[in-house]
């Protein structure tokens, strides 16, 4: 197992750019499925989610040629409908191949999703969405087994109880570009990977308006075709290195920046006296080059996550470490996931003082964070761990770091281009056992 050793306090500086979007990339190529033509996705960032995603379609007979950056994708053997549970386990995407499989190839079945452990994430929305186009749905074995001769059009609602579902609007746009007649969901995501996914749709040849509101009306079509199409950049991994820039009161230029769909945290930034400056106007906003710099002293804000273009539920944990800086006290509300808090507890190994309530933390900021040995526990927790290391006296060694490398491309090595000292390393026996007795002996006391 991978660890990360970061030696802090160390000014973040220089210029670095923005990775294509995982959470963009993986719906877009299940897309694929929708055609026997070749697709080309450009902009693929190098993930081992990427990587898991692309193993599954090679097994539900996909050509695949490449690995990042550009993948070339074309459906050579159309009979291969089961995504194991080997590999569905890895990551909750690969449920997003269920809509493009049972549209194309009239039945799917899908292994129950696994991912990040952070709270129960019900795919029912999905199957709604599904049933509600004339699909039958079974549950064999741990599997879902959906059918449908033929997809048909309807008026569908998408509304959960945290709000609106992104994989799981995917799935039903996707399956219904292939339907007969018209399909309008309500209460559609709005997240800008929905936008991406239907440009790419669209490029195929499909006939959707709407994306990016609430309702998306889609006109299905007899087929579709390939396409050559640019994956939109990580707003999530752009916010994490906006954060990383201001935790150590750096000054870094950030290429590629989604700062269209960042509205949110900007506003907080400037709350907390971030600075996102961009210095490209008449470039397009949703790849454009921004200067972040920060104030010494920072304040306390309040945030609530909300789905977009509310504050994002994936830089709740970012913002946090950076919050355990300001001086005074912030308040954070988690409306999305109200269990995505594993993180707040190895803050603390760290010297921060946060208070949880349900779904709510305040954090009593202002006190200097040390250097800790610390546990990822999953994605964006484990970002957060590594930014409270860069503002860490002393060193902090991040355990279970394969959680990172699900949604960041090397993300020492970026850093370490910025001016930090990130070492990854894999320990011997011993020290690992010794490492893992300081985390559980933390535990204890």
């Amino acid at each position: 197992m991978d660890y990360f050793r970061i030696q802090g306090g160390r000014r973040l500086a220089g210029r670095v750019a923005v990775e294509g979007s995982k959470n963009s990339a993986l719906p877009l190529i299940a897309a694929s499925l929708l055609t026997s033509e070749t697709v080309t996705l450009r902009n693929v960032p190098a993930l081992s989610d990427i990587s898991n995603m692309l193993r599954l379609l090679k097994e539900l007979g996909v050509d695949v040629q490449g690995e990042h950056g550009t993948v070339r994708l074309a459906s050579a053997d159309e009979n291969q409908i089961h995504a194991r549970y080997d590999i569905v386990r890895t990551m909750r995407a690969s449920i997003c191949v269920l809509g493009p499989m049972l549209a194309r190839r009239k039945k799917a079945i899908v292994a129950m999703p696994g991912g990040c452990a952070f709270g129960s994430r019900p795919v029912d929305l999905h199957l709604r969405g599904m049933q509600a186009l004339g699909a039958k749905i079974e549950l064999q074995g741990g599997d879902i087994v959906v059918s449908a001769p033929r997809l048909k059009g309807n008026t569908i609602f998408l509304g959960g109880p945290f709000g609106s579902t992104v994989l799981g609007t995917a799935n039903v746009m996707s399956a219904a570009t292939l339907a007969e007649g018209r399909t309008t969901i309500e209460c559609a995501a709005c997240e800008p990977e929905i936008v991406d996914l239907a440009n790419l749709l669209n490029a195929m040849g499909a006939k959707i308006r709407g994306a990016g509101s609430p309702r998306i009306v889609i006109d299905g079509v007899d087929e579709l075709g390939g396409a050559d199409h640019v994956v939109i950049p990580d707003r999530i991994v752009a916010g994490t290195y906006a954060v990383a820039a201001a935790i150590t009161n750096g000054d870094v230029v950030l290429e590629d920046f989604p700062y269209d769909c960042l509205l949110a945290a900007i506003d907080r930034f400037n709350e907390i006296g971030v600075h996102v400056e961009r210095l490209d106007e008449s470039e397009d906003p949703m790849r454009c080059t921004v200067r972040v710099t920060s104030e010494r002293r920072l304040r306390p804000t309040t945030i609530t996550t909300q789905p977009h273009p509310g504050f994002p539920t994936d830089l709740q944990a970012q913002f946090m470490t950076l919050l355990c800086l300001a001086e005074g006290n912030s308040i954070i509300t988690e409306k999305i996931y109200p269990e995505r808090f594993m993180h707040v507890a190895e803050l603390g190994r760290m010297g921060a003082k946060i208070y949880r309530q349900g779904p709510t933390v305040m954090v009593i900021g202002g006190t200097p964070l040390r250097g800790a040995p610390v546990m990822a526990s999953d994605l964006r927790a484990s970002a957060s761990m590594v930014l409270a290391g860069l503002a860490a006296d002393r060193e902090t060694i991040v355990s279970r770091i394969y959680h990172l490398d699900r949604g960041y491309s090397r993300m020492e090595e970026t850093l370490n281009l910025l001016g930090a000292k990130i070492e990854r390393f894999r320990p011997e026996p011993a020290e690992e056992k010794r490492l893992a007795e300081a985390l559980a002996g933390a535990g204890e006391g």
